[in-house]
């Protein structure tokens, strides 16, 4: 089952709104208070090795203080560029406001870094305080008539000065920001528009606190060794483990955690344990309790509604569409639609075939959800002689981290030497010095492998600081991060890792390649939701080369490369489970949708709701949306009407992907044009024409449904 594989995306500088995702952000700490008193090295230069945050000196009591003296600062510098008198230019308006806020950037950089991977209640509770604060700042800004009369003098008269495309560009999309966040309202509106954005940004860090809090609360304790029948033993040590860390030495413990459950669902024989297991996963605030989300969900829906109408828009999917790839909720549901058709085919053939080994088996039950990963493990057995146990072994955390740096080396020349004297965000993380072939400096990057309570679940790629390049001329390089939650290593087993968790450290290390290679001149760029999965996504598909596996896949006791029939058996079952894996997707995506073209406000059932459009949809009934509206942060943290881009990016990454196939997979004329074309350039001008520069010609959806077995 694939992970969560979420890169957050920054608007404009002033939509500082915190998330418990990572915000993408940047600091240019030449601007630091090096008056300060030392009390708050959040408002300090950092002198730290690399010039990254001081994560060790930061304690919670820093943040708040930090966060009101960087909102006041960037209200000072705002006031500066509204009232000097020179007439607006691109330089005097909007490179100082994108150069403005560096202060507040840092600050919710370093915050929401640890919201997303190492919180506690403290930060939790400064979260509630500052969210609804962060909220009114940026309305404040996006809201403020004489600084959006600037950035319109200066629209008005573009064609009459000579920008440079990135120039043009950031005009294009700073202006259109502003009318999309209320410029052009009345004062009524916009105070209506000011209350809707504070309770948005409220019930959004609600939401995910419940989700957190879910995910760390159900326990699946064994005591009874029988009930672990099936299960591999590096599955049962990791149980016993965790049980032993929550105090039950002796017994075995399950949580909802993917690297946890997708295991026991996978292997355990105990079907009734599997049942509890994955209804408690469904369930996650959908329990009637403190922790639940029906009502808070129905209420977001309900508040994006009023938003859109406020601002000229049917409904919420049209507003957020409009600056995408995808343009419309109509181009959205084409693609979706034309993928389902094809996907219910390959679904219930995979269906029938695992109902075919119950029946076989002599068992007298259909088909069911939680049966769903048991028995298709049977099935690759069945048809591939394959299964995740045998794979496992040449995949460790360490050797899979090594073979992607070797993959990216041969792109692009690209070295990674590790740091071992820097401040860390967790003690867990690993930092990386990372060199372009040359020897020059491109950034740092930090690793986070492993769960635990503190860190939301899932993987993604952030940033501590943005490539920029400072009025002087000083180019400051990128801090970026990536995150996961991989199965942690035992006392007797190293970190083993499967075949999905290997997709998903190359697809994270390519978000990581988009910050690292950015070559934009203006700490703002502006990346559709819909071309951001691109860089990411292509760099999964070299993880299952022949060649590739072969460079990093070694057995991690005997140090045997993978052999070449097991290679066979990977290839072979290249389309195993494609329909359950694509169905879910799907399913989500277009409940996705269906929550953001509703024109009408009114309480939803969500229940019953859902229920309904799967119904109409033809969800088949063995397999859940990959996401429930209850635990759905997607859409609710950043991706509304927006899931459906990871599919959008597919289509783009299988068709990029052809021009290395059609040139050979390490070609250095292909690999030097997607980076000079794509992740150079990446947020700073037109995607399609991106796209376009490095292809040759518009994408096609052929190859995907060709790779996916959908065709």
């Amino acid at each position: 089952m694939l992970q969560l594989k979420f890169k957050p995306m920054l608007k404009f500088y002033y939509l500082l709104t915190i998330t418990m995702m990572m915000t993408l952000s940047s600091c240019d700490q030449n601007k630091k208070k090096d008056q300060s008193s030392g009390e708050n090295p959040l408002l300090e230069k950092f002198t730290t090795t690399y010039q990254v945050p001081p994560f060790e000196s930061i304690t919670t009591e820093n943040y708040m203080p930090a966060f009101i003296d960087a909102m006041a600062l960037h209200n000072a510098e705002i006031e500066a560029i509204i009232n000097q008198t020179e007439p607006p230019t691109f330089e005097n308006t909007l490179a100082d406001m994108a150069y403005s806020g560096e202060l507040l950037r840092s600050v919710s950089s370093v915050f929401s870094g640890q919201m997303s991977a190492n919180t506690n209640v403290e930060i939790q509770k400064i979260a509630e305080e500052i969210s609804p604060l962060l909220s009114e700042h940026a309305d404040n800004i996006s809201l403020n008539p004489k600084l959006f009369a600037r950035v319109k003098a200066v629209y008005e008269n573009r064609e009459h000065d000579s920008l440079s495309g990135e120039q043009a560009y950031l005009l294009e999309n700073v202006y259109r920001d502003f009318v999309r966040s209320g410029a052009n309202l009345d004062s009524e509106q916009q105070q209506k528009l000011i209350e809707i954005n504070k309770k948005l940004s409220m019930m959004a860090l609600k939401f995910e606190q419940h989700v957190l809090d879910e995910n760390n609360a159900f326990q699946l304790v064994i005591d009874n060794k029988d009930d672990l029948a099936g299960l591999p033993e590096s599955v049962i040590g990791m149980a016993a483990q965790t049980a032993d860390e929550a105090g039950m030495t002796g017994k075995w413990m399950f949580t909802v955690h993917k690297p946890s459950m997708v295991p026991f669902l996978q292997y355990a024989q105990n079907r009734d344990l599997r049942e509890k297991l994955y209804k408690a996963y469904l369930n996650r605030g959908n329990n009637n309790d403190k922790l639940d989300n029906k009502k808070l969900f129905s209420d977001i829906i309900n508040l994006r509604i009023q938003k859109a109408h406020l601002l000229g828009y049917p409904n919420y999917a049209a507003y957020v569409l409009e600056e995408r790839m995808a343009k419309n909720p109509e181009n959205v549901l084409n693609l979706l639609n034309q993928v389902w058709d094809s996907t219910l085919v390959v679904a219930r053939r995979e269906a029938t075939q695992m109902q075919q080994i119950i029946d076989d088996e002599g068992d007298d039950f259909k088909l069911q959800s939680w049966d769903w990963w048991y028995y298709a493990e049977k099935l690759r057995k069945q048809n591939y002689n394959l299964d995740d146990s045998e794979l496992r072994p040449y995949f460790k955390l360490e050797n899979v981290r090594d073979g992607a740096f070797m993959v990216i080396n041969k792109l692009y020349g690209i070295t990674f030497k590790p740091i071992s004297n820097i401040p860390l965000p967790h003690p867990d993380a690993q930092a990386y010095e990372v060199n372009d072939q040359d020897g020059s400096a491109l950034g740092v990057m930090y690793m986070d492998f492993f769960p635990r309570e503190s860190k939301q679940g899932g993987a993604w790629q952030g940033e501590y600081r943005v490539h920029q390049v400072l009025p002087d001329g000083e180019e400051i390089h990128p801090v970026v991060t990536v995150v996961y939650n991989f199965t942690r290593p035992s006392a007797s087993m190293p970190s083993l890792i499967n075949f999905d968790e290997v997709e998903t450290l190359f697809h994270e290390l390519g978000h990581a390649l988009d910050g690292l290679f950015a070559k934009n001149t203006y700490p703002v760029t502006f990346i559709p939701t819909d071309f951001v999965e691109l860089p990411s996504q292509i760099l999964e598909h070299w993880a299952t080369e022949r060649e590739v596996l072969k460079m990093y896949a070694v057995h991690y006791e005997t140090g045997a490369p993978i052999p070449d029939e097991l290679i066979d058996k990977i290839n072979n079952s290249r389309y195993f489970n494609t329909g359950f894996n694509n169905m879910e997707f799907l399913a989500a995506s277009l409940l996705d949708m269906s929550y953001h073209v509703l024109s009408d406000t009114g309480a939803i059932d969500i229940n019953q709701f859902e229920l309904n459009y799967f119904s109409q949809l033809g969800l088949l009934e063995q397999i859940e949306p990959r996401y429930h509206s209850t635990y759905f942060t997607h859409i609710v943290g950043g991706y509304e009407a927006g899931y459906y881009s990871y599919l959008w990016s597919a289509v783009l990454d299988h068709d990029a992907y052809e021009a290395f196939r059609e040139n050979g997979l390490f070609d250095k004329t292909t690999a030097t044009s997607f980076r000079k074309n794509i992740l150079e350039k990446s947020g700073t001008s037109d995607h399609e024409q991106l796209y376009r520069d490095f292809r040759g010609k518009n994408p096609s959806v052929e190859p995907l449904l060709k790779n996916r077995g959908l065709k």
